[in-house]
């Protein structure tokens, strides 16, 4: 594999005592976490193949029995590690639209020209996305285009933003 894998959920708990877990999906919608093909698994710094036995939608979350884990003490393994895919396994997006992967580590630039910090994290509020910008300072900038992103350059590395800040 070339590039690092993109993470795209990590698992959040146990469910049950058959071996299930709870996934914190970062997929749209939810569920196509467990349609990957390739899937890796990471504890700590390794990346592992990983396939998924099981899984559904479960309410709002994710619910999944991975292969070869059969009880709830090999699932408590699990708890923390992150789900992710070879690059090469995603979909090319939309115009307009960005993995987030791709966006953490960008510069974010002011349209006057000051670095404010790198993109750190990326959340999701329902409304929209939010840049977790750190630098001097850390500040939270939606990430609503035309209004506060002007421009994403991935390959010079920086999103310009009209963002006043204190």
């Amino acid at each position: 594999m070339d590039s690092e894998p993109v993470v795209l959920g990590r698992i959040a708990g146990l469910f049950g005592v058959r071996g299930w877990v709870k996934v914190f999906s970062y997929t749209e919608p939810r569920e196509a976490v467990l349609n990957y093909k390739g899937l890796l698994l990471r504890r700590g710094e390794q990346w592992q193949p990983a396939g998924v036995a099981e899984g559904q939608r479960h309410g709002k979350a994710v619910i999944a029995r991975l292969d070869g884990v059969d009880d709830r003490d090999q699932a408590k393994l699990l708890v923390g590690a992150e789900l992710g895919v070879g690059r090469e396994a995603l979909p090319e997006p939309e115009d307009g639209h960005y993995y987030w992967s791709d966006l953490i580590g960008l510069n974010v630039v002011h349209r006057d020209g000051t670095t404010l910090g790198r993109i750190d994290a990326l959340l999701e509020t329902g409304a929209h996305d939010v840049m977790v910008v750190k630098g001097e300072q850390e500040r939270l900038i939606p990430f609503v285009r035309d209004e506060f992103v002007l421009g994403v350059d991935l390959a010079k590395g920086f999103v310009s933003v009209d963002w006043e800040w204190d």
